[in-house]
């Protein structure tokens, strides 16, 4: 059931990123005009997933906590990755980058490490994140998760 229900929520997410995309700027369906400056402050991200070690999908999770500044840039004061029950890798102190478009669709990529999309929710209080490539094993993977503010 638990499988169901992530791939039905993989495939909402990216219908709603594909549906609002396009060559012109726009706004969110909310309307909702997003930028890479809304997002501020400590979020604490969760991820659930699979990645692929030769051709055989692990199940994978997440746990950290990540800090956009604000301009574009971020930092991961702690974090966890748990690939087929066995913690492989303290993400501390990982850095990276984000996009938003002000249709509230972005990017978010670890440096020398996993990119990812994502989507800004009302107010920047919540974001939905999809995993889109990197990461241990042979680079591919599919994961879908949140991250809420922290106050």
């Amino acid at each position: 059931m638990s499988s169901l229900a992530f791939a039905c929520a993989s495939v909402c997410l990216a219908a709603t990123m594909a549906l609002s995309t396009s060559a012109t700027a726009q706004s969110a369906p909310d309307g909702q005009v997003c930028s890479a400056g809304m997002l501020r402050g400590l979020y604490l991200w969760t991820l659930d997933g699979y990645q692929n070690f030769g051709g055989n999908p692990v199940p994978k999770d997440l746990l950290e906590g990540i800090r956009f500044n604000g301009d574009g840039t971020l930092s991961v004061p702690f974090g966890t990755v748990n690939i087929g029950g066995t913690i492989v890798i303290d993400v501390s102190g990982s850095v990276g980058t984000y996009t938003v478009a002000a249709d509230c669709t972005g990017t978010l990529t670890i440096t020398d490490g996993p990119t990812f999309n994502m989507y800004v929710g009302p107010r920047a209080r919540q974001l939905w994140i999809l995993n889109t490539g990197g990461g241990p094993g042979d680079g591919t993977g599919l994961g879908l998760g949140t991250a809420t503010r922290v106050r």
